[in-house]
């Protein structure tokens, strides 16, 4: 199996961090794969899918570098670079590493990806420059115009695993965080189920990198920084996916008052539940100030945003309902 070897140190020392860069990669591979993880996915692969793909029709050697580098078994390392650790860092200083990148290193990057000889025309120069233009093209031009809602979802996502940190320890925070990973304790993280030979972390910065789409990768500079890639738990929010509240539910505390709490089993933002329940900010803030009063639900502080979630009172009474 895949174990990284992790003391008590870079523990202690490791963090979770939005990268807009990961993003727009998990973003290419979904473009790539044509296969939505969530619903929200499906609508955002419908609207951009033909753009993106009449984008490489015209431009058939990134088309091959872009699928020998993402799409295969291992990513190219120069397309996946690991994030510096800031809480988020401007894409096109993401994008510049790429572009800094020596011809010389991507092309042996990505034979590695393929596992073999690199084709004659992808023996060029220009492929760091080719991949991050593409990269720059689907930033602009199909993730941007959603970044602030991305992002509200990866600070939501990040609420969650820190409270699941404070409760259960970083065994809690880290088992599901992507298929087949898992903390074995005895400092043992195992990162997959490949038979490579244990990596040790002692002394490096270990990042947890959250994105919306259904994708997830790790990465390393060796020995100074490892990120681990994943997929976060909330969907991106569609409009309609507002929770319908159980009638009771919505008889007791009101049908708007009741949807609110109702969509709350993921932290969310007073913008995520005008979206997903069609209300006015000022009717959802006012719902929010009722709950918080009745000690429904809590908030707290993520990154620019403020998020909410059902305290276990208010737990118990939408499974209560739920149940009934």
């Amino acid at each position: 199996m895949g174990l990284w070897l992790v003391n008590a140190d870079t523990l202690a020392g490791s963090r979770f961090v939005v990268s807009p860069l990961a993003e727009v990669t998990a973003s290419v591979q979904a473009l790539e794969g044509a296969t939505a993880g969530h619903p929200g996915e499906r609508a955002w692969l419908d609207a951009h899918l033909p753009a993106y793909r009449e984008r490489l029709a015209g431009d058939q050697v990134t088309a091959l570098l872009i699928r020998a580098g993402l799409t295969g078994g291992w990513n190219a390392d120069f397309l996946t670079p690991t994030p510096r650790g800031e809480d988020e860092p401007e894409f096109t200083e993401e994008l510049a590493r790429i572009r800094r990148t020596p011809a010389g290193d991507a092309r042996a990057d990505l034979a590695v990806s393929l596992g073999g000889t690199l084709p004659a025309v992808l023996d060029r120069a220009d492929l760091p420059g080719r991949a991050a233009d593409l990269l720059e093209w689907v930033w602009t031009e199909t993730v941007l115009p959603s970044w602030p809602r991305r992002r509200r979802i990866i600070e939501a996502d990040v609420v969650a695993r820190t409270g699941q940190l404070s409760r259960g320890g970083w065994a809690a925070a880290l088992d599901d965080l992507r298929p087949g990973m898992s903390w074995l304790g005895e400092g043992r993280l195992r990162i997959n189920a490949y038979d490579y030979p244990p990596r040790e972390l002692s002394g490096a910065r270990l990042l947890f990198v959250p994105v919306t789409p259904r994708r997830g990768w790790v990465a390393w500079e060796e020995p100074h920084r490892y990120a681990v890639v994943y997929s976060c738990a909330g969907a991106l929010a569609e409009a309609d996916r507002a929770a319908a509240a159980p009638g009771a539910l919505g008889a007791l505390l009101g049908p708007a008052r009741a949807a609110v709490l109702t969509l709350l089993c993921d932290p969310r933002s007073t913008t995520q539940l005008v979206a997903l329940t069609g209300q006015g900010l000022g009717s959802v803030g006012r719902h929010l100030k009722i709950l918080l009063d009745a000690r429904l639900i809590r908030r707290r502080r993520a990154g620019r945003s403020v998020l909410y979630y059902r305290t276990s009172t208010g737990e118990a009474l939408v499974r209560a309902q739920q149940e009934s």
